[in-house]
C-alpha cells in the first residue's frame, strides 16, 4: 500500500515541483496525512487484492497478474452508477494503482530458508 501511495503522492503537481526526493517527502509528512491517504487508497486496493485469485508465487518474485485480468476483476467491483467515461477513467486508474501495489509488494520469502 506505501508503493501506491508514494506514488499517488509523487504524481502531485506540488511534490514534483518541489524537487524533494518521494522517500524525504513520504517521511515528512504526518501520520495523520499518512493515514488519509492510505485509508482512502485501502477501500480503492484492497477490495480489489481480495477479489483476484490465489496464484503460486516462487520464492524470490513477486505476485503478478495480467492487466486484463486486473481490469476485469475492477470492473466487476466498480458500480454502475458511474458514467460511462467516468466509469471507464475509473478502472483504469484502479488498475494502475493495484498494479503499483503489487509491484511494490515484497519478494517472496523461502520458507525452506527461513526454517534453518
Amino acid at each position: 500500500m506505501t508503493g501506491a501511495a508514494k506514488s499517488v503522492v509523487a504524481a502531485g503537481k506540488e511534490f514534483r515541483k518541489s524537487g524533494v526526493d518521494i522517500d524525504a517527502h513520504w517521511d515528512g509528512m504526518d501520520r495523520y496525512e499518512r493515514f488519509k491517504l492510505l485509508d482512502a487508497l485501502g477501500s480503492q486496493i484492497l477490495p480489489v487484492l481480495i477479489a483476484l485469485p490465489d496464484v503460486e508465487v516462487a520464492p524470490g518474485t513477486r505476485p503478478s497478474y495480467p492487466n486484463r485480468q486486473v481490469s476485469e476483476t475492477v470492473a466487476g467491483l466498480a458500480g454502475d452508477d458511474l458514467g460511462r467515461l467516468r466509469r471507464a477513467a475509473t478502472i483504469k486508474i484502479r488498475t494502475a494503482l493495484v498494479q503499483t501495489a503489487l509491484a511494490s509488494v515484497p519478494p517472496r520469502l523461502d520458507p525452506d530458508a527461513l526454517s534453518g
